[in-house]
């Protein structure tokens, strides 16, 4: 599919009425989980288009270019409005969690397992067993606080299990940064995922930082902004994968053809005939943003789309389905951190270097860490842990059920 030739109305007759904007919610106990993921994953495309667009106007003097970017963004968030309000009144904030870290696992072990850029394959795997942890975490306070099973929501799809425990997470933050792609050598799907993975992991930053205070208690409103600070280092990481030196014009262009690729996907890969209609509708309407963005770029830039994607036809298209086997494989690499760019067996450090020194900081004392507390006080009252698991944990040092183990990925062995 070529998002270039796709037919489209003017983009004027694409602004929604109140009615449009507002759509019938799914069934939370009968909708797929990955209905649920798509919806999520399409809200937080439609979060970064919007603030990217305000960024972009923000450091803007063409009033003509301004007045563009205003139009096309209006129809984003009219998008975003739309997409997020499918989402039933009657489903409680940590059971859309559960749906945020499915969301993260599944993604990112989709991309991870198709890019072919080894830096950027690297960054999935290792945020992939943190939002794998986050899951566990959340699942066992859901189970706690509202007496529900956890996998009646993510299905057959994804287990339940600890990874790279959360009080592992905290590295410095200047240990967050990586080598950035370069966009001239790089191939249309490794660009697509620099652009999907952080629009992805922002939409859980910003829905933590703004939950974190809403939850009904103290153990959980203090597990959601811990989590929130391991979601602020995996922004860090996966907006330093993208390449810098792009124009602002060229980074809308591939913005939106990034909007069309993931709607196209989404359409294609949807069960729900309601929500697929959807995504087809906002596909026709992001060929339309592509085409005044490119507009833009050949008024401002004189330069054409061939010039900034390296090929107009969709690679191969996002399709979700369950990554157990390729998940379980990248669970037996939880000891890693990293330091600068790289990534380090935690048993490879300096006694002295700066993981150490700032995680315990963080971490102290380590009895009050609210991931930790979380799965502690879930034990003391059920003698065991919260888990969905096909079969024994992978990794040896992580299959007791009644200790919380606070040591791998964070202490040395």
């Amino acid at each position: 599919m070529n998002p270039f030739k796709t037919d489209t109305k003017d983009i004027e007759e694409y602004f929604f009425n109140w009615k449009e904007m507002y759509p019938k919610p799914y069934k939370k106990l009968e909708t797929s989980p990955f209905t649920k993921v798509r919806i999520i994953l399409m809200n937080g495309t439609e979060f970064e288009s919007n603030w990217f667009l305000h960024q972009f106007a923000r450091h803007c003097n063409d009033q003509d270019l301004k007045r563009e970017i205003a139009r096309v963004r209006a129809q984003e968030q009219m998008q975003q409005k739309r997409i997020s309000c499918l989402k039933p009144i009657n489903e409680n904030m940590l059971e859309e969690t559960i749906a945020y870290e499915q969301l993260a696992i599944e993604l990112t072990a989709i991309l991870a397992q198709s890019v072919k850029d080894q830096n950027t394959k690297n960054a999935l795997d290792f945020a992939l067993l943190e939002d794998f942890d986050h899951l566990y975490r959340f699942s066992n306070l859901l189970k706690m606080d509202f007496k529900v099973d956890p996998a009646m929501y993510v299905g057959e799809y994804t287990e339940i299990m600890p990874a790279r425990p959360t009080i592992s997470h905290h590295r410095h933050p200047m240990d967050n940064v990586r080598t950035h792609m370069n966009v001239k050598k790089s191939d249309l799907y490794t660009i697509l995922v620099g652009n999907i993975i952080t629009a992805a992991e922002q939409q859980t930053m910003n829905f933590y930082m703004n939950m974190a205070q809403m939850y009904k208690n103290d153990y959980g409103r203090k597990l959601f902004a811990e989590i929130g600070m391991v979601e602020e280092e995996h922004v860090t990481q996966y907006e330093s994968l993208k390449d810098p030196n792009s124009t602002w014009l060229e980074m809308w262009v591939m913005h939106e053809y990034t909007e069309c690729y993931l709607y196209y996907s989404m359409y294609e890969d949807e069960s729900d005939e309601y929500i697929k209609n959807i995504w087809k509708e906002h596909y026709e309407m992001e060929c339309s943003h592509l085409k005044i963005a490119c507009e833009m770029l050949e008024k401002y830039e004189n330069k054409t789309a061939k010039q900034v994607c390296p090929q107009l036809e969709f690679p191969k298209l996002l399709s979700f389905g369950g990554n157990v086997d390729y998940i379980r494989k990248v669970i037996m690499t939880a000891n890693l951190t990293s330091r600068n760019e790289e990534y380090i067996d935690i048993n490879k450090l300096s006694d002295d270097d700066r993981f150490f020194r700032y995680n315990c900081m963080i971490n102290a004392p380590e009895k009050d860490v609210p991931s930790h507390v979380v799965i502690e006080k879930y034990i003391k009252k059920n003698k065991e842990d919260y888990r969905s698991q096909k079969k024994n944990h992978p990794l040896k040092e992580l299959q007791d059920r009644k200790n919380d183990n606070i040591c791998v990925g964070r202490k040395k062995c």
